[in-house]
C-alpha cells in the first residue's frame, strides 16, 4: 500500500501530486505532504523503530522518501541526538524533570537543520535536480553545503553579508557556490524566490519546503522515543520560521495516531528574541496577525522578521495550552552561560534564547515546576563564539614555574573570597 498521497493545502485542502511546488495555486496556502496513515501503520511499530539504524532513517515510513531497498540515504548519519536529564539546570531553575534534546552535535554541521536538509536533499535527488540552493542565516546554509557536497550535486547557498565570520567559514569549507547579499533574511528570501521562478534549481526552503519541513519530525519522534515512548508535559522551542515548532507538535500527533504513544496533551512553547520576536507576539497579544519586523538580535539563526511558518507556529502554541516568551540580548548571553555551567553544553545563539525564555516562563508560573519539560537546543556554540570575545578571558597568565603557580593561585583564591 503506498504511504505516499501526494501534497494537500493546508488551508483549502486541494491535493495535489508530489512535485516540487509549496504554494497552492487556488488559494495561495503553504502545501504539506499528505501520508497515508492506514499505510504506515501496518509498516511500523516500536520494536521495528528500535531495531532501526540510529538515526533520522529509522522513521522512514515517515518520511516522504522513497528509499529504494538496500541503498543509502544522504545524511546516512543524521539525528539520533542525545536526549540529556539536566538535573543541575533543573536544580538551578527550580523545577523537578528537565530534559534537554541537544541537536548542537547533530551530524554532519551540528545543528537541527541537517535533518531537513538530508530529506529535502534526498528529494531533489528523486526529483532529478543537479542544483540545490537555500536562503539561510547560517545553519541551513552548513548544511545544505555539506549535503550537496555528499550528493554530488551543486549548490547555491544565499546569506545576509553580515553573517557571523564561523557560519561562513563552516559553509565554505564544502565548497559550494556562497553569494553574500547585503540585505536581511527577509530580502534574501525574497530574492531567492525570484532566483528560483527563474533557474530550475531545488531550493530547499522554497519550492522543496513541504518535503524539508518534514525533517524537523524526527525531532520530535527521537523526544519521544527516548522518554520512554512518551511525550513530555512541555516542550520550548526556538523559532525562526516557525516550521519546527509546528512539526515537533505534529509529530507527537503522529504518533499518538499510530499508537506508538500514549493519549495526552503537550504544551508547545515559542521562544524567540526581542529583537525579533514576531511569533512571540502574536502569542501575547493572541492575534493571528503576523506583523513582521527588521531583525535587531545578537540571536542571528533566529531573525526571520517575516517567517513563513509564523501562523502556524503561532497556532501551534496557542492550540496546545501553550505560550511564548521574548529574550533579550543580555539574556540570551546569560543563557548560554547556564546551560554551559550547569550542563556542559555549549549552544549558539538561538539556545541562549532557549533556556532564558524557559526561565521566564517558568518564573512566572506559565510552566509549572513539577511536570516534565523538554527544552530544545538546536546548534552549536563554537559556530558564534564572536558574542563572547569581549565578554571572556583568561583568568590569569603567568611563567612555567611552579612558585608563580603557587602565588597565582593564593591571589585568585584571595580575589574569589573578595
Amino acid at each position: 500500500m503506498e504511504r505516499l498521497k501526494g501534497l494537500k493545502c493546508r488551508e483549502c485542502g486541494r491535493h495535489y501530486p508530489s512535485s516540487p511546488i509549496h504554494v497552492c495555486e487556488f488559494c495561495f496556502g503553504p502545501l504539506e505532504v499528505d501520508y497515508d496513515y492506514e499505510a504506515i501503520a501496518s509498516q511500523i511499530s516500536r520494536a521495528k523503530i528500535e531495531a532501526g539504524p540510529p538515526s533520522i532513517w529509522r522513521y522512514a515510513p515517515l518520511l516522504p522518501l522513497n528509499i529504494p531497498e538496500g541503498e543509502t540515504p544522504v545524511g546516512q548519519a543524521v539525528g539520533f541526538t542525545p536526549m540529556l536529564r539536566a538535573r543541575n539546570l533543573a536544580e538551578e531553575l527550580g523545577v523537578k524533570e528537565l530534559w534537554v534534546k541537544n541537536d548542537s552535535v547533530c551530524h554532519p554541521t551540528w545543528s537541527f537543520k541537517d535533518r531537513v536538509v538530508a530529506v529535502a536533499i534526498g528529494k531533489a535527488k528523486e526529483f532529478g535536480f543537479d542544483t540545490v540552493a537555500c536562503a539561510s542565516t547560517g545553519n541551513l546554509a552548513n548544511s545544505v553545503a555539506a549535503h550537496s557536497a555528499e550528493a554530488r550535486l551543486k549548490s547555491y547557498i544565499f546569506i545576509p553579508a553580515d553573517l557571523e565570520r564561523g557560519k561562513v567559514i563552516t559553509t565554505l569549507i564544502y565548497a559550494p557556490t556562497l553569494v553574500a547579499v547585503e540585505g536581511t533574511y527577509d530580502e534574501v528570501n525574497r530574492l531567492c524566490a525570484e532566483v528560483g521562478d527563474k533557474y530550475r534549481w531545488a531550493f530547499v526552503n522554497i519550492n522543496i519546503r513541504p518535503y524539508y519541513a518534514e525533517g524537523s519530525k524526527t525531532y520530535g519522534y527521537e523526544i519521544a522515543e527516548q522518554l520512554g515512548w512518551r511525550a513530555p508535559a512541555h516542550v520550548v522551542v526556538p523559532c525562526a520560521g516557525g516550521s519546527l515548532i509546528t512539526k515537533i507538535a505534529k509529530a507527537f500527533n503522529e504518533f499518538r495516531l499510530l499508537k506508538l504513544i500514549p493519549e495526552g496533551e503537550t504544551k508547545m512553547y515559542a521562544a524567540q528574541a526581542l529583537g525579533c520576536g514576531p511569533i512571540v507576539t502574536m502569542i501575547k497579544k493572541d492575534t493571528d496577525v503576523l506583523v513582521p519586523v527588521r531583525p535587531n538580535t545578537i540571536a542571528k539563526s533566529l531573525a526571520i522578521g517575516n517567517p513563513a511558518d509564523g501562523y502556524y507556529a503561532y497556532r501551534a502554541a496557542k492550540d496546545s495550552g501553550g505560550y511564548g516568551e521574548h529574550a533579550e540580548d543580555e539574556e540570551i548571553i546569560e543563557g548560554m552561560q547556564l546551560l554551559a555551567r550547569t550542563e556542559g553544553i555549549f549552544t549558539e545563539t538561538a539556545g541562549g534564547v532557549t533556556v532564558a525564555a524557559t526561565k521566564k516562563l517558568i518564573d512566572s508560573g506559565r510552566i509549572p515546576r513539577n511536570e516534565p519539560i523538554v527544552i530544545c537546543i538546536t546548534g552549536n556554540g563554537l559556530k558564534t563564539p564572536d558574542v563572547f570575545y569581549d565578554r571572556l578571558s583568561v583568568d590569569v597568565t603567568i611563567r612555567p614555574s611552579l612558585q608563580v603557580f603557587d602565588q597565582a593561585l593564593a591571589d585568585l583564591k584571595s580575589k574569589a573570597a573578595g
